[in-house]
């Protein structure tokens, strides 16, 4: 008798699974992109009965989603999430170590707090450490309730047993499922615990804000299915040495995509900046070469400056550069010129 292969090999770009490792994906052609993980193990009992409750339905009987949003306090922010947090709706937040994703949804906790107890997860930091920085930020309010975990099925649990008004997950990769016999971060844990995590978020109409790791490539460690099970992807980016900050939406289903907020770093955390225009053009430079172009973001325009440093070149065709703007348009617009 064949011995039952105990792997699978799955993409960590579109999800597709192989019975052996391969350079590159079959599927989406993605190279270097499977890793190994255990195969769940079969239920005996054979796939469960379809309930009453669970049979399909016509959607005129589907009672509408009417619960209003819940404002974060962060009118920027809600901009971005599309007016404000939905009531069951999974947020992902990605960025580099140290940009101010932790600093930032502690705030969030300490405004929704007002309303309802809100429950932060750690699977890295002890609570005393988020308690020293809650403290620093003026965000140490009684109905934040710390919980250091990392099992997310007892996330699930006390998520369901306190039923707060908002919950934190930080991070995502740090969670692990005893459904799947990986590790923690593997491809097959951070699936199984954003899936665990989502399906929470539905039954209770809790909100979940999820804080996920970013790779070299700059994206969010893990599989690429991540973004696609949550509902909303921010990306929170920004240079470590000076102190502005950029949240983006890359995917939202409750609102417009490619919304920004801008935000200064302090001492005492994260300060709104209500009008990013003004601020980007605060050390404008006067010298020659220099314009003002509105770019629009999301649903409302900035102004942004352009820079142009043309110098005599030695050679038969001139080196043309660009940062911050598409070398194919700047081509273009030279042609036109």
């Amino acid at each position: 008798m064949a011995k039952r292969a105990t792997t699978v090999f799955s993409c960590t770009e579109c999800g597709s699974q192989s019975p052996r490792w391969l350079g590159r994906c079959p599927e989406c052609e993605a190279w270097n992109s499977l890793a190994e993980e255990p195969l769940p193990a079969g239920d005996p009992a054979g796939p469960p009965r379809l309930s009453a409750a669970l049979a399909p339905v016509p959607i005129d009987r589907v009672d509408p989603l009417e619960a209003p949003r819940v404002t974060t306090g962060l009118p920027n922010f809600d901009r971005v999430l599309g007016g404000g947090i939905v009531p069951g709706g999974v947020v992902l937040v990605g960025g580099e170590p140290g940009v101010g994703k932790s600093t930032l949804l502690l705030q969030i906790a300490q405004r929704v707090a007002t309303r309802g107890r809100v429950l932060y997860v750690s699977g890295e930091e002890s609570p005393a450490q988020i308690a020293m920085r809650a403290r620093r930020l003026g965000a140490a309010d009684p109905g934040i309730s710390l919980f250091a975990e990392t099992s997310v099925d007892r996330v699930a649990e006390a998520i369901e047993s306190m039923r707060p008004a908002a919950a934190i997950v930080d991070s995502i990769q740090t969670m692990w499922s005893g459904r799947n016999g990986s590790s923690a971060g593997s491809v097959g844990q951070v699936r199984e615990a954003a899936a665990t995590l989502m399906a929470t978020a539905k039954r209770l109409a809790i909100p979940i804000f999820l804080i996920g790791h970013i790779t070299k490539e700059g994206t969010i460690a893990g599989p690429k299915t991540l973004e696609h099970v949550v509902d909303t992807v921010l990306y929170f980016e920004g240079d470590k040495l000076q102190d502005s900050r950029l949240i983006r939406a890359y995917k939202n289903r409750f609102g417009p995509v490619n919304e920004v907020a801008m935000y200064r770093m302090h001492d005492d955390g994260l300060e709104e900046i209500s009008n990013p225009s003004a601020a980007l053009l605060a050390e404008r430079s006067r010298a020659a070469g220099s314009a003002i172009v509105a770019a629009v973001e999301g649903t409302r325009p900035f102004l942004i400056e352009v820079q142009a440093l043309v110098s005599p070149s030695q050679y038969a065709n001139p080196k043309r550069m660009a940062m911050g703007i598409d070398a194919n348009r700047l081509s273009l617009l030279l042609a036109v010129l």
